[in-house]
């Protein structure tokens, strides 16, 4: 692993470690994408002595990209069901979540991967130029390392969605964004945290393999 690597790791794990600070927010954000498929024939619901039994046939009703928006010591996610991923698309996520989610914090500091649309620029080519400076101002990234997209709580916030809300077919973008906000609402209003208990310390200790061999 390079020093690159190591420094993203233990940036990341040192947000984690800071006392909550609601002016000064931790998020995690993420994307993934989700297949629409209907059945083709009605599912026989669960009887006495019988399983629930659906049919192996299907039909594809297209896909749509999830962005998954999570503050793990706040309590709080959102997804934003969309039908791209664009530049353009994140920049307005970028947007919502300066403007609706968080407008009177004074900077979000948002965990994300390095995707290529990930980036200050995607705002410039979404916006006029000081629409885009009024939004980076309100935004710190802090990028996991590649191959380190574990290190994104998002991630864990997603898997919970998907074995809760997402496990069996989704139809149409209907069903699927009434899956999710049925399952969100319930998370919200329970401020559903996550423990994350991986600290800086316990990297060097355990993680001594990835680390420069100059600095053992």
């Amino acid at each position: 692993m390079s020093g690159e690597f190591v420094a993203r790791m233990e940036d990341i794990l040192d947000l984690y470690e800071e006392e909550y600070d609601p002016e000064r927010p931790v998020v995690c954000f993420d994307e993934t994408s989700r297949q629409m498929v209907a059945h083709t024939r009605t599912p026989i619901e669960v009887g006495p002595g019988r399983p629930k039994r659906i049919d192996y046939e299907y039909k594809r009703n297209g896909t749509r990209n999830l962005f998954m928006f999570c503050e793990p010591k706040g309590g709080w996610r959102h997804i934003e069901v969309t039908e791209r991923r664009t530049a353009v698309d994140f920049a307005e996520q970028m947007r919502w979540l300066v403007d609706e989610a968080y407008p009177d914090t004074e900077v979000v500091r948002l965990v994300l991967d390095n995707l290529n649309t990930h980036k200050t620029g995607s705002l410039y080519e979404a916006f006029e130029p000081s629409e885009a400076r009024r939004i980076a101002k309100r935004l710190e990234f802090h990028y996991t390392p590649k191959h380190g997209s574990w290190l994104n709580m998002a991630e864990i916030e997603l898997s919970v969605f998907g074995k809760q809300a997402l496990r069996d077919r989704v139809a149409d973008e209907m069903e699927l964004r009434r899956q999710i906000g049925a399952l969100e609402t319930e998370r919200n209003e329970a401020a559903a945290t996550i423990q994350w208990r991986f600290t800086t310390l316990d990297a060097r200790q355990k993680l001594q393999h990835i680390y420069p061999l100059n600095s053992h």
